[in-house]
C-alpha cells in the first residue's frame, strides 16, 4: 500500500492563499453551540409600558395636578431600569427586534423623568423634539415588526402618541397635550392586554388570547426545534463578526 500524500489531508491551496499558511481542517463536526433557555421578559416590558403610560397620561389629562410632576417622574423612573433589563434579556434570547424596541422605550423614560424632576428650562420643548425623533424611529420599526404582531400593535398605538406629545411640546398647544394623555391610556390598554396574553400563553404552553403572530414569529412558537436552529451558525454571538 502506498503512503498517502500529505496534500490529501489538507484543503487544496487557493490562488490567493498566502504561501506557507497552515489551514485547519473543517471543525464543524467538533463544534457545539450551547443555548441557555430563559423565561420570556416581554410581559414585564409590556406591563412596564402600561403603568408608565398611565402615570404620564393622567398628568397630561389633568387628572393629576401640575404640582405632581416630580412625583410622577419618580414613579416613571423605575421603568427605565425595568425595560433596560428586558432589553438585555431579549438580546440574550437572540431577539434583536424586541431588544431594540424595549431598549429605546427604556431610553425614553429616563430623559422624561430627569427633565420633570429637574424642571430644566425649555424642558417640555426639548421633550417635544425628542418625541418627534422617537416618532421617526417608530415609523421605521413598524416596517420590520409586523410578523411580531404584539410588538407591532403596541408600537402602532405609540406612534400617534409620540406625534401628539412632540407637537404639544414644540407648540405648547393644550389640546395636543390632552390628546397625548388620552392616547397614553390607549397605549396602556393595548400593552396590558399584550402582557396578559403572553403570560397566559407561557403558563398554558398554548395561545389563549389572540396575539396575531405570522411568518417567522408564528413558526418560532408553532414550529419544531429544527426551525429554531436553522441558520444558527450565522446569527450574532455565534458568527465571528456582527
Amino acid at each position: 500500500m502506498s503512503a498517502a500524500s500529505p496534500a490529501a489531508d489538507t484543503p487544496a491551496a487557493t490562488p490567493d492563499a498566502t504561501p506557507g499558511r497552515r489551514f485547519e481542517p473543517d471543525l464543524r463536526s467538533m463544534t457545539r453551540i450551547n443555548l441557555r433557555p430563559i423565561a420570556s421578559p416581554m410581559p414585564l416590558g409590556f406591563f412596564t409600558i402600561a403603568i408608565a403610560s398611565v402615570m404620564t397620561g393622567c398628568l397630561q389629562l389633568g387628572i393629576l395636578d401640575e404640582t405632581a410632576r416630580g412625583a410622577v417622574a419618580l414613579t416613571v423612573l423605575p421603568a427605565f431600569a425595568l425595560q433596560l433589563l428586558v432589553s438585555f434579556l431579549a438580546f440574550g434570547a437572540r431577539d434583536v427586534i424586541a431588544a431594540t424596541l424595549m431598549g429605546v422605550f427604556a431610553g425614553s423614560w429616563l430623559p422624561y423623568s430627569l427633565i420633570m424632576l429637574s424642571g430644566a428650562a425649555d424642558g417640555l420643548q426639548v421633550l417635544g423634539v425628542f418625541n418627534l425623533a422617537l416618532l421617526c424611529f417608530g415609523a421605521l420599526m413598524t416596517a420590520v415588526t409586523r410578523p411580531k404582531r404584539a410588538l407591532w400593535l403596541v408600537l402602532a398605538v405609540s406612534l400617534p402618541r409620540w406625534a401628539a406629545t412632540g407637537l404639544a411640546g414644540v407648540t405648547g398647544a393644550d389640546w395636543l397635550t390632552r390628546t397625548s394623555g388620552a392616547l397614553g391610556l390607549l397605549v396602556a390598554l393595548v400593552a396590558m392586554y399584550t402582557a396578559f396574553a403572553l403570560m397566559l400563553e407561557d403558563m398554558r404552553s398554548e395561545q389563549v388570547l389572540p396575539i396575531g403572530r405570522s411568518g417567522p414569529a408564528h413558526l418560532a412558537v408553532e414550529g419544531d426545534l429544527s426551525v429554531q436552529l436553522r441558520n444558527l451558525e450565522r446569527q450574532a454571538g455565534v458568527r465571528r463578526t456582527l
